[in-house]
Formats: structure tokens, sequence, C-alpha cells
């Protein structure tokens, strides 16, 4: 299987290296590494436009056959490799591992699952793999059940440009109490901005705050987690409310928004005449 590896963390995050390194012990395995040369976190789905991107050639453990750091962001990576650097499309896209968790609201900020998601734009299978807080990072624990799961791919039938956001229990495999299949919760933040002052005396702004894990459903990623499970949450762009299309397409007021607005455009119209 060929397989590219991206993240949001960094080319030399442990996260990712140890990513590598395990699945290239699997001699089936063709793995490929692009990511930021840098922490690019919380980017989200940003793309480079108004400067060139800038790529080296690096060296991974393992039997990696070939890895690049970009300049650009988790999302570049994963274009860029598959447009440009790769001799062919991959079969499948991981990114990670995340140090830290991509849990509910986060999956709309963070660039781990950014650069699956653009992976899964592209038509290709993805997963974004991240790993809970805690001390002593069990990266290894996270990849192992990474290269465990790849032999259950073929068999999972993914929606066409989906992805499978994965997160899991900063634990030893002993302590983990199993995996859900779970949907996507809400995990929202407390947000604020510290008002500080740099030595010249001028003010500047450092955003702060933390996760709110009450009230979560139990079917969510955030209580499987919560509860020492792995969570395997498949995960769509298109976020249409189709429940709300039908709803407010009974709505003549819509409608008459146009009419008015015709009305007045005119009325304007005139008058500047």
């Amino acid at each position: 299987m060929r397989i590219l590896i991206s993240n949001d963390d960094g080319i030399n995050a442990p996260g990712i290296r140890t990513l590598a390194e395990r699945l290239s012990r699997d001699t089936a395995n063709e793995i490929y590494v692009v990511a930021p040369d840098r922490e690019r976190s919380a980017t989200g789905h940003c793309l480079t436009l108004h400067k060139p991107l800038r790529v080296q050639e690096e060296e991974l453990p393992g039997q990696v056959k070939k890895a690049w750091s970009t300049t650009g962001t988790p999302s570049d990576s994963v274009k860029l490799a598959v447009s440009q650097l790769l001799p062919e499309k991959p079969d499948l896209v991981i990114s990670g591992i995340n140090n830290g968790p991509n849990l509910g609201s986060e999956i709309l900020y963070s660039g781990t699952v950014a650069a699956a998601m653009e992976a899964a734009f592209l038509g290709l299978p993805s997963i974004a793999v991240s790993l809970f807080w805690g001390e002593n990072r069990r990266f290894d624990v996270a990849a192992e059940f990474i290269a465990r799961l790849l032999h259950t791919v073929p068999d999972m039938k993914m929606r066409e440009r989906s992805l499978l956001n994965i997160n899991v229990p900063n634990l030893p495999f002993e302590e983990i109490a199993g995996v859900s299949v779970t949907e996507a919760g809400i995990r929202l933040y407390d947000d604020r901005f510290e008002k500080r002052e740099d030595p010249r005396g001028k003010s500047y702004y450092w955003l702060t705050g933390h996760a709110v894990d009450k009230h979560e459903a139990d079917t969510s990623d955030v209580y499987a987690v919560l509860h020492k499970r792995i969570s395997i949450t498949p995960v769509v762009f298109n976020m249409t409310d189709h429940q709300a299309i039908t709803r407010l397409s009974s709505l003549s007021e819509i409608g008459a928004a146009l009419d008015s607005a015709r009305t007045a455009g005119k009325a304007s119209s005139q008058v500047g005449s």
C-alpha cells in the first residue's frame, strides 16, 4: 500500500516520526512523508496563495521511501505531495499523529484534520489520528493501533470524499477500554484574550482558555475518549443542513425579500439618475 503521511505539528514532531517508522516496518507499505517544516497547528484548511512554497528533502527513521518538508500548511503539503512530489497517487493518506486531541468543534480548526480533508477532496481515502493529552506521550500506542487498523481499510467501504477522525487515549494498551465508532461532539472552548505588554510598553493579546467537556452525548467522540476508548468518527466536508432546506424553502418571505430588494434597487437607480 502506498501511504502518504502528513501532519500539522511539523516534520520533526515525534508523532509523525513514530507513525512513519512503525508503518514502514511492514514491507507491504511504501511510505512517503510530506509535512510542514514547523508547527502549523490550528491553521484549519488554509492554503498558501501569495508566496511560493519551498521544499526540502528530509531523513526520517525507518524504511521511509522518501520525505520532504515544506514551507506551507498541512493542506499545502498534501496537495503538493499528490500533484507534484509523489511518483504516483497514494492509496491512503494519514495525517498525524497529532500531539493533542481533535474532538468535536476542534475538527473545524485542526490542521491535522484539514490535511486529511484535503486528501478527501482529491478523492483519496484518508485518516486523521490524534493522541489525547497526558504525561509520557504514547505515540507508539496510537501508531500500533493504526498499523493494525490498516488491514481493515479495504473493508470499510468509506463514503467518497470522507475521512476517519481517530482520537486515541494517552494510555498503555492494557488500560484502553475499547474502540467506539462515534459522532463529533461539541467541545466548545471557554476562550478569552489576555492583554499583556511587551518590553516597550505596547499592548498585545494572547488567546487562552480551555475546552468544555461537560454535557457531551455518550455517542460522541469526546465521551468515548474521556472514558478511555479510542474514538473513530466518520467525517464529511459537506456541512449542508438538509432538514433546514425543506423548512426554509416553504417560507414565502424569502422570495418576497428578493422582490422588495429589486424594488429598492430600481428606486435607488432612479434617484441617482
